[in-house]
């Protein structure tokens, strides 16, 4: 039984996820970056395989670490991947990205797909059905904009997400939870009718640690998926590590 650890590290989360015999196991969050923890993880697994998403600074002596102990590839703008990405500067495209597009081609293969990722920032990403990877945008995730309104005004306090709340708020937390959650599912389901203008048939996938939130409030089709970004680092490191 062959065993692949996928890395993702990201400005939130330090995650990992486990794959057997091409089989999503678990998720794991990591508790830091050190190369005692990690390779206490490697040892426990006995793995056959890694990748490593990075988008943070993250020890250099970890990527030797991962070599040594496995077959081991470096998600970057160098990777081998089942997409092309036709922009000025590939090397400029956030790890992240590419491996959540590679997990739409591998699911769905020669078809539009539009994949948005809801974290510390919300990352829209279009690929064609000719695999190719042509970009999309990017705004501020929830919890920036909550910090944003703490940290820029005088008065308004820091509150965190919760999933209940009116639409009309009737107090100074009611209005931010209002604000910033319908804001930004209205900006979902808009961006999604803007791209059905355009290219009228396509999927939507939806990931990213905030996908509860947002889920049960959009009128557009989606497919959620919170270990789609691990499906697409599994798919690069089989591409990769053959």
């Amino acid at each position: 039984m062959q065993t692949t650890l996928c890395f993702d590290f990201g400005n939130t989360r330090l995650k990992m996820a486990i794959f057997k015999n091409h089989q999503f196991i678990e998720e794991q969050v990591l508790p830091n970056t050190h190369t005692n923890t990690i390779e206490a993880i490697l040892k426990s697994t006995h793995a056959d395989k890694s990748i490593l998403s990075s988008v943070i600074n993250h020890p250099p002596a970890l990527e030797q670490l991962l070599q040594a102990y496995t077959q081991f590839h470096l998600l970057n703008h160098t990777s081998k991947l089942p997409l092309t990405t036709p922009v000025g500067k590939p090397e400029t495209i956030g790890a992240d990205r590419l491996a959540l597009v590679a997990a739409a081609v591998d699911r769905f293969p020669h078809q539009h797909n539009l994949v948005i990722a809801l974290g510390t920032c919300i990352t829209y990403n279009f690929i064609n059905n000719k695999h190719e990877f042509l970009g999309g945008s990017i705004s501020p995730g929830m919890n920036m904009r909550f910090r944003a309104m703490h940290e820029q005004t005088a008065l308004l306090p820091m509150i965190h997400a919760e999933a209940h709340f009116p639409l009309v708020g009737y107090d100074t937390k009611t209005n931010l939870l209002s604000g910033v959650i319908l804001g930004i599912t209205a900006e979902i389901d808009g961006i999604i009718d803007s791209y059905a203008l355009k290219y009228h048939n396509f999927n939507v996938l939806l990931t990213g640690g905030d996908l509860p939130f947002f889920v049960p409030r959009l009128k557009n089709r989606i497919f959620a998926d919170p270990n789609l970004i691990f499906k697409g680092l599994y798919a690069i490191s089989e591409y990769n590590n053959r």
